[in-house]
């Protein structure tokens, strides 16, 4: 996105000081990271990086508005509601597409949203690998607010500990050693010395939650929530014998699965701004747009693009039993931003946002990135491809 920069990094590339790179970056935790990982980083200049700050920050307006709990009820589906819900989430994930407008111009369209964790730990550990192999300039950072590798965990760390005990505070996740995204847990736990426990691995007296190590049964005070609901209910069937989570338990969360489902897909069509593309619940769409294909059909209720409808047609909607769960949302046009050797990617940025309990509001700390060639932009849609996959934004300063 700076030419001169991407000039530069291309020119000095080598296939030889990718793979060098690839090593070292597998070297913390040996063929856990089972997802591509592109051979660049992006850099952004600072009018972009202003312009999806003033998104988010205008969207987190609305999170904390008195009313957004009770705008977002629905969001949660019936059966999925867990006791112990707290004033706010702990984690917002802004996802934007680095998109063309009709006059040409680069700007940020929000893509999607959640309140729920990304890979937090990984994007510590991945930048200081990149920095060994590349040369990044020094006045760009892939943290904001000019938070650093310190500070960021630092932040990090008294969000999910919230004051106790590392022995008590869980990363919880379903089958954790067998999920793509398990480098990021276990950089979790280098960071933060917290253990890693299935929901299987679980069991309750009472109110009382506790996992086992060493022989040693171990009460559970906090949870740093892995797990999607969404998907917990579809594969409930195949865990055999697991305690119900949504019991009143006397345990807190970070964050609260309420969360993943109030700031989510369901936020978008209650924001209006130039970055955000217009949204409508399916349910409440009168009249379908004359120009359906220029817009996507997405479910609320699904991880990783799953179920996205790219290239509507009237008998796809026609089709949909539950419209109430579905929203129609402006396409926008991804822009071919960054040049490779063969033909231009084009990249989305998830931007983190931490919010403290006693802060008044989240605050930007740092981000991922993804490049793709194809149609949708996760690492999955991507794997026969080069110069595609997960990466990092570093900021102009």
């Amino acid at each position: 996105m700076i030419p001169a920069l991407r000039e530069q990094f291309n020119k000095n590339f080598t296939e030889e000081k990718y793979q060098a790179f690839l090593n070292d970056l597998d070297s913390k935790h040996p063929g856990d990271i089972v997802f591509r990982v592109a051979e660049t980083p992006i850099f952004i200049p600072k009018e972009f990086t202003k312009k999806m700050i003033d998104a988010c920050e205008r969207i987190v307006d609305i999170i904390i508005s008195p009313d957004f709990k009770k705008m977002t009820d629905r969001a949660i589906p019936s059966g999925e509601t867990v006791p112990g819900e707290n004033d706010h989430t702990d984690f917002i994930a802004f996802d934007f597409g680095v998109c063309e407008n009709e006059s040409g111009e680069l700007e940020p369209q929000l893509i999607e949203m959640q309140g729920f964790p990304s890979l937090f730990a990984f994007q510590v550990y991945y930048p200081q690998v990149v920095e060994k192999h590349f040369d990044i300039p020094a006045n760009f950072s892939h943290y904001l607010n000019g938070y650093n590798d310190e500070s960021y965990i630092n932040l990090l760390s008294r969000i999910i500990l919230n004051g106790y005990d590392r022995e008590n505070v869980i990363l919880l996740e379903l089958k954790p050693h067998e999920q793509k995204t398990r480098v990021d847990f276990y950089c979790t736990q280098d960071y933060l010395h917290i253990p890693i426990v299935c929901l299987t691995e679980l069991s309750a007296e009472g109110k009382k939650l506790f996992y086992e190590k060493d022989g040693k049964k171990i009460e559970v005070k906090r949870i740093y929530n892995r797990i999607i609901f969404d998907e917990l209910t579809q594969v409930k069937g195949q865990l055999g014998n697991v305690i119900d989570i949504t019991k009143p338990y006397d345990v807190e969360w970070a964050p609260h699965p309420a969360w993943f489902y109030r700031i989510s897909k369901f936020t978008l069509p209650f924001i209006q701004h130039p970055y955000v593309p217009e949204t409508f619940f399916l349910n409440e769409v009168k009249q379908l747009p004359g120009d359906l294909e220029n817009f996507v059909l997405k479910p609320l209720f699904s991880f990783a693009g799953q179920g996205v409808v790219i290239d509507v047609k009237r008998e796809d909607i026609d089709k949909i039993e539950d419209p109430s769960n579905w929203i129609l949302q402006r396409k926008v046009k991804y822009a071919d931003v960054i040049k490779t050797p063969d033909v231009p990617a084009k990249a989305e940025i998830r931007i983190f946002y931490f919010w403290e309990k006693g802060a008044p509001r989240p605050v930007a700390v740092c981000n991922l990135a993804r490049m793709s060639k194809g149609k949708m932009i996760g690492v999955r849609y991507n794997m026969d491809k080069e110069w595609v996959g997960g990466s990092v934004a570093y900021f102009e300063k």
